[in-house]
């Protein structure tokens, strides 16, 4: 089975979190569990970069501003520091990380989604070859949100649709979405064990579900209409939270096409 796990949020800020969840995934990644693929962010630690350089964030709809001098940072937080921390806790994990990013191979080309943001891009297709070479040869993949195109321009992306482009394109089973809440609420503050996609345009619609959630679950639910069989919104700060995710315990929340799936 094929799973894509994304790791965003504070998770990766701290060192200690960062082995522990590294552990947990070298634990179940290749063969005979699964074969594994991990994508990250990093946007507190973007915001933290750029505060440190007296350079101020500017955001719309949620989304950061990315002019040329920003796309220099994010370049070297994504692609350099966070990335290669989170390498480094594989390989003290015992895993054979790899470190990407969307431009590498053209696993991820973008296109520009609001000139109005500058250079941040929307995924416009995936190319998986590359992956299917890695995990084949017993490699974990970690790929940063950064993606491409054929004239080699590069594209801030959103980390959540980063991973829901590699998921399709790469065929996986299951897509993993750790994050620093303990799933998605309904409208009465509840965690909702499973939604349907409808369920979830619906938290979205009556604006329950906003911000970071909302661009979770729209992310969640293309993966959905592009063939993953189902979508995981699961606490990252919860010890053991893979084993219990796929060993069928009441964490977080499954998302599913259809109710008959569930």
């Amino acid at each position: 089975m094929r799973i894509l796990i994304k790791i965003g949020g504070s998770l990766l800020d701290d060192p200690d979190s960062r082995l522990r969840l590294a552990r947990e995934i070298a634990s179940v990644a290749g063969p005979p569990k699964f074969e594994t693929v991990i994508v990250h962010g990093g946007g507190k630690q973007m915001t933290r970069f750029l505060a440190e350089r007296g350079v101020e964030s500017h955001f719309i709809n949620g989304l950061r501003v990315s002019t040329p001098e920003i796309m220099d940072a994010v370049v070297k937080v994504f692609a350099g520091s966070v990335n290669t921390q989170l390498v480094a806790a594989f390989r003290a994990a015992g895993a054979s990380p790899v470190g990407l990013t969307g431009l590498d191979a053209g696993l991820v080309d973008a296109e520009i989604l609001n000139p109005a943001l500058g250079q941040v891009g929307k995924p416009a297709c995936s190319e998986a070859r590359l992956l299917e070479l890695l995990v084949e040869a017993s490699y974990l993949p970690v790929v940063a949100c950064l993606a491409g195109d054929a004239h080699g321009a590069i594209f801030n992306v959103n980390a959540d649709q980063m991973a829901t482009a590699l998921a399709s394109s790469f065929r996986v089973s299951k897509l993993v979405f750790l994050t620093d809440v303990d799933g998605v609420r309904d409208g009465a503050g509840v965690t909702r064990e499973v939604l349907t996609a409808a369920d979830a345009s619906g938290l979205i619609s009556g604006g329950v579900a906003t911000g970071g959630m909302q661009a979770k679950l729209e992310a969640a639910m293309l993966a959905l209409h592009t063939g993953v069989k189902e979508v995981l919104i699961a606490p990252g700060a919860k010890p053991d939270v893979l084993g219990l995710l796929f060993d069928g315990s009441r964490i977080g929340t499954r998302l599913v096409l259809q109710s008959k799936t569930v």
